[in-house]
């Protein structure tokens, strides 16, 4: 709900037992925390609206339009809509997604 916190710090010990989930909605904006464990992947993929990859632990791979980048924990990655990209965990790893959405 609006004014609510939400704890986003790293999930430490907790990784290995969490799962993605949504953080919140609204009509223009999505919060995720994107959890995968070392080696698992999103297939490649696009969004309408502009995209934050915001690594929290570990170290993802982001492969975007072709090209792959290393993205390392308190690094951020900004993505426009429509992109296709991929993500890969090079290690078990945490992330905050944000998507804005298009109408």
């Amino acid at each position: 709900l609006p004014g609510q916190i939400i704890d986003i710090e790293p999930l430490g010990a907790r990784l290995a037992d969490e799962k993605t989930k949504a953080l919140f909605k609204s009509d223009d904006l999505e919060l995720m925390r994107l959890v995968l464990r070392a080696g698992q992947s999103l297939p490649p993929h696009k969004v309408p609206g502009d995209i934050t990859i915001q690594c929290t632990e570990g170290v993802l791979e982001i492969d975007v339009d072709g090209h792959a980048n290393l993205l390392h924990a308190g690094q951020l990655l900004y993505l426009r809509g429509g992109a296709l990209h991929a993500v890969t965990a090079v290690e078990a790893s945490s992330a905050l997604v944000t998507v804005a959405l298009k109408r």
